[in-house]
């Protein structure tokens, strides 16, 4: 009976123990930032153990926070650590709670072939080959400010492009316009109705943060993608691979450009991944952002990786900002301006760029975005701050450890 009583003993704490079951991750913040609601990403093959039943992750407060596994099997979740401290979160058996989806994207055929892609801080988006078919010249990114964490583009774009609205203000286009633009103004997304706005001006200019290589002193710039495809879609990452049309550079023909596109919910960046085919030399590649009017609100700054930029002062909508970081070495960083008379084409002053060496058959990996003075942002200097700190982050990463 004894030895009945032990095995028995012995096998609820098997059981207990495979119920029981927890992965420890231990994230350490290296530098003198707090970090807050920062997405750290580690293996999904952590969660072999779990043989696929569902769990929770908790903070040290034994609170459950939301968690995303990405498309290339990485467990993804926001984690907060004081500055040079550890915090340690629990990956175990539990059913999770339903969080509110943080991030949302897709490609809107109804708008030109648009990409537009969002989270809880600002929207974006990119163009593609309907766009470049009617001859219209956009080659960078857009940003849609944003003053709510609720996700707004699907709503914006259906108010917009609502046909019978569009309808009503074609007709009255021909009795009334004022009465037109009235309505057109009501349904806009160029007008801020509570939410933010599109104010933005891309044009053929490398907008809000995009690349391109550098040939001949001369930007070489893209133009719109070719396909694409939608990776992740939330809660917590919204990811996109974009494929670009072949590009001559020099004597290398069919250069094919390949970018993964991820955003993350509490981030103002997204993280690009950019990849050419058939070089078969290194290149320069920059990372620009557009200057409409001539000014000293921007900094550039190649040795601690980042370039930042305040758009001129709009009376009703207030200042944007827009911003790159980069985690590997910046060759140099400043503002390059167009000549009199590019400059009248493109409808802008020039780029703040960061120059960066690009070697055949790697990466070239970089963060970029967007803020607003209305939502997050008092002042240029806020902004040049938020973009200095993120800098720092992205070259001293939270170091993780799975126990």
């Amino acid at each position: 009976m004894r030895n009945i009583l032990c095995v028995l003993v012995l096998l609820v704490a098997f059981a207990c123990g495979e119920q029981e079951k927890v992965v420890e991750v231990a994230v350490t913040n290296p530098t003198a930032l707090n970090r807050t609601n920062e997405v750290t990403e580690i293996s999904g093959d952590v969660l072999a153990g779990f043989d696929g039943a569902s769990f929770v992750i908790l903070n040290e407060e034994g609170k459950q926070v939301p968690y995303q596994v990405t498309y290339d099997n990485k467990l993804i979740f926001p984690v907060t650590v004081t500055a040079k401290g550890t915090a340690t979160y629990q990956i175990k058996a539990g059913t999770p709670d339903e969080f509110k989806p943080m991030v949302y994207g897709r490609h809107y055929p109804e708008r030109v072939d648009d990409i537009a892609w969002e989270n809880d801080r600002i929207a974006f988006r990119t163009y593609g080959p309907a766009l470049q078919a009617t001859g219209e010249r956009a080659f960078g990114y857009d940003v849609w400010i944003k003053r709510v964490e609720d996700l707004v583009v699907e709503d914006r774009y259906a108010k917009e492009l609502n046909p019978d609205t569009q309808a009503q203000i074609a007709e009255l286009r021909k009795t009334d316009p004022q009465a037109a633009r009235d309505l057109y103004n009501s349904v806009s997304y160029h007008v801020d109705h509570g939410n933010g706005l599109d104010n933005y001006s891309v044009g053929p200019t490398l907008g809000g943060g995009t690349a391109a290589l550098w040939y001949n002193d001369d930007i070489v710039y893209p133009y719109c993608y070719k396909t694409y495809e939608i990776l992740d879609n939330g809660p917590l990452r919204f990811t996109a691979r974009l494929v670009y049309n072949p590009l001559t550079i020099g004597d290398n023909t069919n250069v094919v450009e390949t970018r993964v596109i991820s955003l993350d919910a509490y981030s103002q960046l997204n993280k690009f991944v950019i990849s050419y085919s058939n070089l078969d030399a290194p290149q320069t590649v920059v990372t620009g952002l557009v200057m409409h009017a001539p000014s000293e609100e921007f900094e550039a700054n190649a040795a601690k990786g980042y370039i930042a930029y305040a758009e001129p002062v709009e009376t009703v909508n207030g200042q944007t900002y827009v911003g790159a970081v980069f985690p590997n070495k910046v060759e140099k960083a400043d503002a390059v301006y167009f000549s009199k008379e590019e400059a009248a084409d493109r409808g802008a002053e020039g780029h703040v760029l960061a120059f960066s060496n690009y070697q055949p058959d790697s990466e070239y990996v970089y963060y970029a975005g967007g803020g607003w003075n209305k939502w997050g942002f008092a002042s240029s200097f806020s902004w040049f701050k938020y973009i200095q700190e993120y800098a720092q982050k992205v070259r001293e990463p939270l170091q993780v450890t799975i126990q």
